[in-house]
């Protein structure tokens, strides 16, 4: 008996997918699997291994190290991973201890622009066959068995920006592998303000196309890809669907886009604002709705038919924005992120919420005579990962349905209304969930603390930091 088997770890489903995704191996040839999962940045780690190891791994799964789930965006280990709780509280991961990444077999999939491979993304388990709290798929799984419980399913929608640029230095050698410089040298495609131009969007066709094709071949088709606003600046869109499934292919999209890129000499980021002429912030605009599982009808539209939005919809909304300033550490979770956040810049800068207004950080949109009633959250950057995002989202809605919570006054004028600002930085939004009990215990007191002080050695290595501003500012005056 496997570790798969012996501790009860797949669904009917998953091992229905399972036989068929062996069967798939062997009769497309393909030779190579990558087994991922995700980290606490929404980056994916893993193994490759050959396609005749799948069989062993959906049995076992495979071991990694517990560390990875340790440290910041710089790659240091945060906490003491070799004292006797890997310096968690966990016991299961004392002295840097292996956990093991367990294949979901429903989210195998195509990796076109590697010759003959495929992946399969994991979840994390101890040894024990229990669930690592520090996993962050399991924690929006968590919060969507909550609302399952409480009778809905959760939808939905993506649209996110990011930046392509040329890489400067790509040089392969006879391999393709470039040169390793940091960070990347880039050339600019494109200069100033270039919203929807269609000329625009005609030059970079050749690598957006090339994107399209390869996310279409993997089983995420876009909805669409356009020219954003600022010099460089894309956004993609995809349709709505329930569950882990948008999550999943959020971080596919953008290891897929980052990877696709360099393999054909670009350079694609999803930082929120880089340091080049012409930039603008880049946003992840999260739309969402609750579903009745058995109807389908979507519960943010009113039963009368009257009105914009039903009641739980507007609990819903009230909820996220009582736990707007926690829940930001996780929409919005590197230092770079929170200089989006600034007046008439089609980002919010303030908790409130408007019908069909851009500048709000809920938008309201929809109809409810055709049923599409929905919200928009406008807060996150296009970084977040997106396990940690869609939890902290749907859990302070649903606080909002069980707490009845009122929702208040729209702001017509979302950039002069009287509302509580966002954090103006990653400390001040660490500040806010650490102070936030409502959000602490839905989305976990051993997850929060342990979230909370990766982010605050991010800080701290920022603080340490000297930045080019205060040496153009400072060198020569003093």
């Amino acid at each position: 008996m496997g570790f798969i088997e012996k501790f009860g770890l797949w669904t009917e489903e998953q091992q229905e997918a399972a036989r068929a995704v062996l069967a798939r191996v062997g009769s497309e040839g393909l030779r190579t699997i990558r087994v991922s999962f995700v980290d606490q940045h929404g980056i994916l780690h893993g193994k490759t291994i050959p396609a005749s190891g799948l069989a062993a791994a959906f049995r076992g799964g495979l071991s990694c190290v517990s560390t990875l789930l340790s440290k910041d965006t710089s790659g240091t280990t945060v906490f003491s991973a070799f004292n006797a709780d890997g310096g968690l509280g966990v016991a299961e991961m004392a002295g840097a201890a292996d956990v093991v990444m367990v294949p979901d077999p429903t989210t195998f999939h195509l990796v076109p622009w590697a010759e003959d491979t495929a992946r399969v993304l994991c979840d994390l388990r101890f040894q024990n066959g229990e669930q690592v709290p520090f996993c962050s798929r399991g924690v929006f799984r968590t919060a969507l068995d909550r609302a399952s419980v409480a009778g809905f399913t959760y939808v939905t929608g993506l649209e996110i920006e990011f930046h392509l640029y040329r890489r400067a230095s790509h040089f392969p050698n006879d391999d393709g592998i470039g040169r390793c410089t940091t960070p990347t040298p880039v050339e600019p495609i494109n200069q100033g303000n270039q919203l929807l131009s269609e000329n625009l969007g005609d030059e970079v066709e050749p690598a957006t196309r090339r994107i399209r094709e390869v996310l279409e071949r993997m089983g995420i088709e876009l909805r669409s890809i356009e020219v954003e606003l600022g010099a460089n600046q894309l956004e993609v869109t995809l349709d709505p669907a329930a569950g882990l499934a948008p999550a999943d292919a959020m971080v596919l999209l953008r290891s897929t886009v980052k990877q696709v890129a360099r393999r054909t000499g670009y350079h694609a980021t999803f930082m929120c604002r880089p340091q080049i002429t012409d930039s603008k912030s880049s946003g992840w605009h999260l739309h969402q709705s609750l579903v009745s599982p058995d109807s389908g009808r979507n519960a943010f539209v009113p039963a009368d038919g009257e009105g914009a939005i039903s009641l739980v919809g507007k609990q819903f909304i009230a909820g996220q924005l009582a736990h707007a300033s926690a829940a930001c550490v996780f929409a919005n979770p590197t230092v770079n992120g929170y200089k989006r956040f600034q007046p008439y810049s089609m980002a919010p800068d303030r908790i409130a919420w408007a019908r069909d207004n851009r500048g709000a950080m809920i938008r309201l949109v929809g109809s409810a005579e055709d049923g599409s009633t929905h919200l928009e959250n406008r807060v996150g950057e296009s970084a977040a990962n997106p396990y940690l995002y869609m939890a902290s989202q749907l859990h302070s809605g649903l606080n909002g349905v069980e707490g009845s919570l009122p929702l208040p006054p729209s702001a017509d004028d979302p950039y002069t209304t009287e509302a509580g600002r966002l954090p103006a930085n990653l400390a001040a939004a660490v500040d806010a969930l650490e102070a936030d009990a409502g959000l602490r215990r839905v989305m976990g007191e051993q997850f929060v603390s342990y979230y909370a002080a990766i982010k605050r050695a991010e800080v701290a290595r920022f603080e340490r930091t000297v930045t080019d501003w205060e040496h153009r500012e400072y060198f020569d005056l003093y």
